[in-house]
């Protein structure tokens, strides 16, 4: 069930590699930039108060001095951490739930499918103004509650999936031995339905990332000390006339990691394409 040179091409085609590339980048950047920056995120430059970019200060400063660059990688990092924590508790959902459905079938999986479809008619806003008012403004917890309620996407894919792995001949024989369903599905089920879903939540991160930067930019999400691209964005967009370099680089940086996750996640979609493919 792994990929192989034959079947994994995709990823290697030139955007596939430049993506990977610009990934591990942007990763580094937001890891190692704030820490080798002669400048912390909230360290006020009385001597460069919204100053465009220099050599002191490569992306500028903002309105109280501070280094824009170092904020923007650490931004990007809160922002990467969100968008994979929430993608994580929706796949930790996601997988065992569709599994479960698709695996029982009959009254379970209408009334566990007929849930997911409930929540499908759910605004995404009205449940951040929710979760707002639940826990406050603790912003972990507030996309831990946003990844328990996208997990939906995930858990329709892996029940298609467990719908065609319930048919093989493994299953049934699993079944005359008397294994149990549950350890039909840890044991059987979720290792051949494991990697569409891992497809799928590769391609709900920059999803993820979006929405942290519209709930952000909204007031609702990260607030001071940290920072997020969607607050950067949101600060920029009062500066765009007298300080543009407050709103073009964070922009920038948001663009091109959702390019690159973006172009790796369909990079990876089509592997997995092409194995199915040659599987069957």
């Amino acid at each position: 069930m792994q990929l192989t040179r034959r079947n994994a091409w995709p990823l290697f085609r030139p955007s596939g590699v430049i993506a990977g590339m610009t990934l591990l980048l942007v990763v580094g950047l937001v890891v190692l930039g704030p820490v080798y920056s002669p400048w912390e995120h909230e360290h006020v430059d009385w001597n460069a108060i919204n100053q465009a970019p220099s050599y002191d200060h490569w992306f500028g400063t903002d309105n109280v001095g501070r280094d824009l660059f170092t904020r923007t990688m650490v931004g990007g990092r809160v922002s990467l951490m969100i968008a994979l924590l929430a993608t994580f508790v929706s796949f930790a959902i996601g997988l065992p739930w569709g599994a479960t459905a698709g695996f029982i079938g009959g009254i379970v999986d209408n009334l566990m499918m007929r849930f997911v479809d409930g929540l499908y008619a759910i605004p995404v806003i009205l449940l951040v103004i929710l979760l707002v008012v639940l826990v406050g403004r603790d912003v972990y917890l507030l996309f831990i509650g946003l990844g328990a309620v996208s997990w939906t996407d995930i858990a329709r894919i892996t029940r298609s999936q467990t719908l065609v792995v319930r048919s093989q001949s493994f299953i049934s024989a699993a079944q005359m031995m008397g294994v149990t369903r549950s350890r039909i599905i840890l044991r059987h089920v979720v290792p051949n339905v494991v990697n569409p879903a891992l497809v799928y939540a590769s391609l709900m991160v920059p999803g993820v990332v979006i929405a942290e930067s519209f709930i952000s930019f909204l007031g609702l999400g990260v607030q001071e000390p940290l920072t997020s691209l969607g607050v950067l964005i949101a600060d920029g967009t009062k500066n765009l006339y007298g300080s543009s370099w407050q709103l073009i680089y964070p922009t920038a940086f948001l663009a091109v990691t959702l390019l690159a996750l973006n172009t790796l996640g369909d990079r990876l979609r089509e592997s997995l394409e092409i194995r199915q493919a040659t599987l069957s």
